[in-house]
Parts: structure tokens; sequence; C-alpha cells
């Protein structure tokens, strides 16, 4: 138990975890404040009983003194637990919210494999679920159990100042109900890690079926996936009803055992009186004492079942948070400033001999990239090229470092991309990728995402050059709009120019079109193309493109084909070949030549 607690407050940074070590030192004054219902039951009790076994007058100052204490106990009580509930709480939500953040730019700096092989649910399960089980959960545990602890251990010393012989008593019914709570405890052990599994899969199926109703619908699937959907529902009630009822037989029995306690000291302060070695009024106040003395640990020892679930929740934040990162500070020059990509001597972009598979985070290794060599100049347009699966998208994340080669480097102006920290490295590359994300925000805030502080001006006029000014004004709240997540309100063009326009407002010197073109229907393409040649003006242009028009006139195009470059040349040189390009060709000329 202790062990889960302590493991709960090194998870903790610095600040809570101070408040949740305040908010002990302050429950013990609270179960001091507690103790002393005991000394203002003892004052009057031994105030009325002397006033009728010995005949002498009772007077008034006894109540007033019994009336003092209570007062000072129920008020100090009062401003103690707020203190403890607010310190705890803040502590326990704060920390949440603070791994919530922590976690998620961990996330930033991991592999984009990470993201292949890990399922969403997996990922949302910790940052929803999880925290928030350690936020509610882990407060109210360390809240009940602690105090619980604090208040029985504090009466049991009270006691002990009475009559040394009930406290031995009641130290052996506490040693017996926390006998009984290590059971209880126990036999929770397997069934929360099935719990923490079914919280996941519950979330993991829960998105699949959002995310892919579209499919769902389209093969009349919809039965089929709501009840896969209804069993991992049921599934998890029927867990948590499991865990509930394995709780319930043990607490009972730790119920039992608090009131047999009572019963003893009942039991034994009687004896002793009757006995003639303990006097009437301590035999009064001790027979008080045992209706209150189990009170709170018997509520910490109800919840203290929840402690498994707490180290369960910990471990999995903490997992994610061990996922070993990319190397993300890179190094810096003797002056300590960023290094500079402004060397013209040399390529901007170089790949050497860069192979690359993915094996990290897969159990089957597939290698992707093998053995490329490639230069793009400084202003140049760069187009790829190639049979879909041959590697291209993957080739482009190597060269912006969404992940690192296997073998080979990547420089950027001379210097190793890795030598650059990420953040830096970001900033010189701006993305328009053929699937659009936009978030559940204003069309405002999604052009400015990589750029939160820009003003509205600025706003506008990366709508302009985007061409999406127009419709964005027809909108009823026009930049003010609310769009839904991904976008979905949103045609496939209009998403695609928001963020062309995102990228203009990041102005970086390297653009990336991953297939920008490809779902765009003919009335949206001639804006778009028209926003994409003001985003790429003066700019270092790496395109991924399959239409004959966005690769022709660049100034290289490169052909790869199962992860190596098969061709490497201009339009016109590549077409007198009898290659992968010039079929390429060919087979775009017949497409479009085709007619219904």
């Amino acid at each position: 138990m202790f062990g889960t607690l302590i493991k709960f407050f090194r998870f903790c940074d610095k600040e809570n975890r101070g408040k949740f070590y305040g908010s002990i030192v302050v429950g013990i004054f609270n179960s001091l404040f507690m103790a002393l219902r005991i000394a203002a039951v003892a004052v009057m009790l031994r105030g009325v009983i002397a006033s009728m076994m010995d005949g002498i007058p009772f007077e008034a100052k006894t109540v007033w003194i019994s009336f003092a204490i209570m007062c000072v106990s129920i008020i100090g009580g009062i401003i103690t637990r707020k203190i403890t509930a607010m310190w705890q709480c803040e502590g326990g939500y704060r920390t949440c919210a603070k791994k919530r953040i922590e976690i998620a730019e961990h996330l930033r700096y991991l592999p984009m494999g990470y993201f292949n092989e890990n399922s969403l649910g997996e990922i949302t399960s910790v940052t929803t679920n999880t925290m928030e089980a350690l936020g509610d959960v882990a407060t109210r545990v360390v809240m009940m159990v602690l105090q619980g602890l604090l208040d029985t251990a504090l009466i049991i010393v009270m006691i002990a100042f009475f009559d040394w012989r009930i406290a031995l008593v009641a130290l052996a019914g506490f040693a017996l109900f926390q006998f009984v709570n290590v059971f209880m405890r126990l036999s929770v052990k397997g069934i929360s890690s099935q719990k923490i599994h079914d919280d996941t899969a519950e979330i993991g199926k829960i998105l699949e079926y959002i995310q892919g109703i579209a499919e769902v619908k389209a093969y009349n699937l919809t039965g089929k996936r709501r009840k896969e959907v209804n069993d991992v529902i049921d599934r998890r009630k029927k867990t948590l009803i499991k865990m509930e009822m394995r709780c319930i037989p043990f607490a009972n029995l730790q119920s039992f055992v608090a009131k047999l306690s009572g019963v003893a000291i009942m039991i034994s302060s009687l004896y002793f009186f009757l006995s003639g070695t303990m006097a009437l009024a301590d035999c009064c106040t001790m027979i008080v004492c045992s209706f209150m003395l189990f009170n709170a640990l018997e509520s910490g020892g109800n919840f203290s079942a929840l402690l498994r679930t707490v180290d369960l929740c910990v471990d999995k934040a903490e997992k994610i948070l061990a996922l070993p990162t990319m190397d993300i500070d890179g190094k810096k020059n003797s002056d300590d400033s960023p290094v500079s990509i402004k060397n013209d001597s040399v390529p901007l972009i170089e790949a050497k001999d860069v192979t690359f598979s993915y094996d990290r985070f897969s159990k089957s290794p597939r290698k992707i990239i093998d053995g490329i060599s490639l230069s793009i100049a400084k202003n140049s347009t760069t187009a790829i090229v190639g049979p879909s699966g041959g590697g291209k998208t993957t080739f482009c994340h190597l060269l912006s470092r969404f992940w690192d080669v296997d073998s080979g480097t990547v420089t950027l102006s001379g210097k190793n991309v890795r030598d650059y920290s990420m953040d830096e490295l970001m900033k010189n590359f701006s993305f328009v990728f053929q699937n659009v994300y936009l978030f559940h925000d204003t069309i405002a805030n999604n052009i400015r995402f990589g750029e939160p502080d820009a003003s509205m001006e600025r706003v506008i006029d990366a709508a302009k050059k985007a061409c999406c000014h127009d419709f964005i004004s027809a909108l009823p709240q026009g930049y003010d709009t609310i769009i839904g997540e991904g976008g979905a309100s949103l045609s496939g063009g209009e998403r695609q120019r928001i963020s062309i326009a995102r990228a203009i407002m990041k102005d970086s010197p390297i653009i990336i079109l991953d297939e920008a073109t490809a779902n765009v229907d003919p009335e949206n393409e001639r804006d778009l193309m028209k926003a994409i040649s003001e985003l790429t003006r003066e700019k270092t242009v790496i395109m991924i493109a399959h239409r004959l028009k966005t690769v022709r006139n660049a100034d290289k195009i490169v052909v790869i084909d199962k992860g190596k470059i098969a061709e490497e040349g201009r339009h016109e040189d590549l077409s007198a070949r009898d290659g992968i390009y010039s079929r390429f060709i060919d087979s775009r000329r017949e497409a479009v030549s085709w007619k219904l």
C-alpha cells in the first residue's frame, strides 16, 4: 500500500508533490482535532460521574470546558479538512494536467513508426481514462486511506493516555483490519489489469467505429461493427462488476472486524471496570471511543482496493514517457546559436546512401529505403515519382527527420539533420499532405496553427494567397466559423487550400508537397494550383506527384522504385528513355485522352 502511494508521489511533479506532503501534515492536525472529541467527552463524563457518585456539585465550567474543547475540535477539523481536501485535489488534478501535456510533448519526438504500430486507442486511453483515473481515484485514495490511518493511529494514541490495555485491544483490531485489507487488495490485483486493458480496448473500438463509419455504412456492416462495439462495452461492464463483487465480501469482512473490535473494546472496558482496575469515567469514555475509532479507517479501507488501479495507471503513463525519443537537442555552434541553413556552397539537402526499414517497432522488418543518394539545390523544384509503395513518402519523411535513418546521412546546408534541435529543424519545413487534418476550431486558428500569435491581417493575407478568402468570407461567421474535427464540414479542395494558407503563414524555406492535388476535383484544381504557386515562390520544393503537369516543369525528377532511385533527370531526358518514367508519361497521356 505505502509502496503505491510513494510511487504516485514520485510520479507527481515537485510543486504538486509538495501539496500532497503538505496535506499529510495538515491531515495530522485534522486527526488531532478529531481526537480532541475524546477529551471533550472525558471531561463531561468525569464531571457528571463525580457529581453522581461522589456528591461533588456539578459545575457549569465543566460544561463550558467540554464545549470549548468540542468547538476547537469541530472548527479545527473543518478548517484542516478543507485545506487537506483542496491541496490534495489541486495536487491530483494539476499533476494529471501536467502529465497530459508532458506525454503530448513526449509524443512529438517519438519516431513516426511508433504511431504506425500502436493504436490510437492506446494513446487516447492513457491521456484520457488513465489520467482521469489518477486525477479522480488517486486523489480520493490518498485522502481516504491516509486520513483513515492517521485518524485511527492518533485515536489509539489518545486511548493509550487513558488506559494502555484498551490501546492494545484497539491496536490488535487495527492489525486484524489491515490483514483483511491486504487480502482485499490482492483479490483485485488481476482484475485491475483487466480493467485497464478493457478501458483501452473500449476507446480503441469506439474510435475505430466512428472514424470508419463511412466504410461501415458503404459495406452494410453497421450491425456487425455495432455488435463489436457493444461487445467491448459489455466486456468492460462485466469487468467493473466483477471487480466490485470481489471487493464486497472483503469490505463486509472489514466492517465486521471494525465492529467486532469496537465490541472487544466495550467488553474489555467493562471487565476492567468491574474488576476494579478502571475508573467508571474512563470506562464510559472508552465505550464512546469504540464507536468512533474505526469510522475513518473503514472508509479508507474500502477505497484502498483501488490502489492497484493507481499503480497500473502510473505504470502506463511512465511506460509512454520512458519510450526512447529521437535526439531532439542537436548541437550548437561555439557561440551557442542554432546552426545556419544559409550555406550556398553546398546542396541545401543531401542524402548519402540512406537506408531505412520499419523494424524498430515492428515484429516483421521491412526495408523501405535501400541506399538512396540525392542532392537538392536551394530554390529548386524536385519531383519524386514512382509506383505506389516504392518509398516516396518515406524518403521525404527521412529528409525532414520524421524518422531517423538506419544508415547513411541526411544533411541540411551541409549539417547532419541530427545536429539541429528538432524544433529548429521543423522551422525549415512546411508540409502539404494529400490527406489534410484540420482541428475542431475556428478557420482563423487553423490557419495560424504554426503562428498562434499572428494578427488577423496576416491570416487574411495568407488566405488570399491560398485562394480561400472568398469561400471563407461566404461562411456564416467568416474566419470565426468553427469547422468540424478533421475539417469534415469542408470539401477536400477547401481543406487543402486552408492547409496551404497554414503553410504560407509558416513561411518555411522548404516545402514538401505529398500528392497535394491527388484528390481534388477539376473545379478546385485551378485555385489549388494557384495557391501552390504562391506557396512555393522562391522556395525549395520537394513534391510527390502522379500528375504529368505538376512534375514536367520540375528542375529535377527522381523516380523511386522498390526503395531505390531508378531514374533521375529532367522531364525531356527521362521521357526519351525506355524506363519507368516514360511508361509513367504514356499511361498518364492515355488516361487524359480516355473519354466516356
